[in-house]
């Protein structure tokens, strides 16, 4: 009987530490209804599944931490993890994309959307997950109203580290109040990551 035990625990631990460390992915909870509110002219979408690790593997994941000035760590970034990419139609004509990211936030997991046209410009910004004590400002219209209309190359120069961009630059401009703290550096970069692999899996590739 003691061995049994033992051996039943044995796989409880491993089940556990399984999920423990196990990828965590980034879904929109309803697709058809995210997709007609982000894209209203949209007549359809298809749903791709990517990784880092099936992409490019560690050169791209080295060359993602690089662009973004951090380093990937814990269950919502490794090289593992699995992006859901929604491309998005008008009969046959390709309108954009929906891309969501994890990101580790002050009292937990934030999800961030983005809506990009073909040029990979920001059409809308949606977090879909965040426990904290500025969620109402953070999920407003008027803070996701800043990103409106930018892309990558504004998002170059941004230091997830020090939470800093060039004084004057569009995202410099990006402001939330004092009360969001934490939570903000944190949605500031998970758009950065966001992009940076979307121009990865998507807008790099299109263009060789």
């Amino acid at each position: 009987m003691l061995h049994i035990r033992k051996f039943t625990l044995f796989f409880i631990l491993a089940a556990v530490s399984s999920n423990t460390f196990a990828a965590v992915g980034c879904d929109l909870n309803d697709p058809d209804r995210d997709v007609v509110r982000l894209f209203p002219f949209s007549t359809g979408y298809k749903t791709r599944y990517l990784s880092i690790k099936t992409s490019g593997g560690e050169k791209q994941l080295a060359r993602v931490e690089e662009r973004l000035g951090d380093k990937f760590r814990g269950l919502y970034e490794n090289i593992e993890v699995p992006y859901t990419l929604y491309d998005i139609f008008r009969g046959t004509e390709t309108l954009g994309y929906i891309h969501g990211v994890n990101q580790k936030g002050e009292y937990g997991g934030i999800q961030v959307f983005l809506a990009l046209d073909r040029r990979g410009a920001i059409k809308a910004f949606y977090i879909q997950k965040l426990t904290s004590r500025s969620a109402k400002e953070l999920r407003s219209k008027e803070f996701g109203a800043q990103f409106a209309g930018l892309g990558l190359k504004d998002f170059e120069n941004y230091s997830p580290l020090s939470g800093k961009s060039p004084e004057g630059s569009a995202v410099s401009g990006i402001k939330a109040s004092p009360r969001a703290g934490k939570d903000f550096f944190s949605v500031m970069r998970a758009v950065k990551k966001n992009l940076i692999l979307m121009n990865e899996f998507v807008f790099s590739k299109r263009e060789k």
